[in-house]
């Protein structure tokens, strides 16, 4: 949610210039952690189906991708969720199987505690787990960036961090589009979530009200899927 978070803070800064808004990372696991002990005014999380822990709210200001990405040489255009899933199980271990050029595949996957880790598995992996030969990326952004680098990769990320350095693949002949999350045609679309406490401060609801303005989410569909 960094890039979203980001660009939102920007512009609302510029409205209310006395306000300051720090943003970090670190997966949606510690951003329920921080929220719920009070250390963070907004807790930030893309993963969230179980609802919001005891003592926070929740509010979804945009709904997002899980964009499947492959270097720019790689000759698949799309894939089946059972291909996805037998890619990134390991029970497909060669492009070839399913359409490409031979050669062995080296799937990227994601640190626990990543709310697109926990996604992905929900969505695709049903149950099942990601191969033990697969690398393990910090972040969505090492995601894209050794892709980009190995013409043998595939990994999975927040569609906000994709770029021209890799390619999506389309899933069951969808990608991953603002318009298409926006009205969850993609199966892969889940939605980004502010965690707050009742009460919180004046400042951080004025973040949450513009977020969801039209003027925010103009912004939220500038990468993302609009839910208003």
């Amino acid at each position: 949610m960094t890039p979203l978070m980001e660009d939102l803070a920007a512009a609302f800064h510029g409205r209310q210039t006395f306000v300051t808004i720090d943003i970090s990372g670190g997966g949606s696991a510690l951003g329920q952690e921080m929220a719920a002990t009070g250390q963070v005014d907004l807790g930030l999380t893309s993963w969230l189906p179980d609802g919001p822990p005891d003592g926070l709210e929740a509010t979804v200001v945009a709904r997002d991708g899980i964009a499947l990405v492959v270097h720019p040489t790689n000759p698949i255009t799309g894939l089946t969720l059972i291909q996805a899933h037998d890619l990134f199980s390991g029970r497909v271990a060669d492009w070839e199987q399913v359409g490409g050029t031979p050669s062995p595949v080296q799937v990227i996957s994601r640190e626990d505690g990543s709310g697109t880790r926990a996604a992905f598995e929900a969505m695709v992996m049903g149950g099942d787990r990601v191969t033990p030969t697969a690398l393990v990326m910090p972040g969505s952004r090492a995601a894209v960036d050794y892709v980009a680098r190995d013409p043998r990769a595939i990994g999975y990320v927040s569609m906000g961090y994709v770029n021209g350095e890799v390619r999506v693949l389309s899933v069951e002949g969808l990608l991953p589009t603002p318009e298409s999350v926006s009205r969850s045609e993609y199966h892969l679309t889940r939605e980004l979530v502010v965690l707050s406490r009742p009460g919180a401060s004046p400042q951080a609801q004025a973040f949450l009200d513009f977020a969801l303005s039209p003027a925010g989410q103009a912004i939220v569909a500038r990468r993302y899927g609009r839910v208003r």
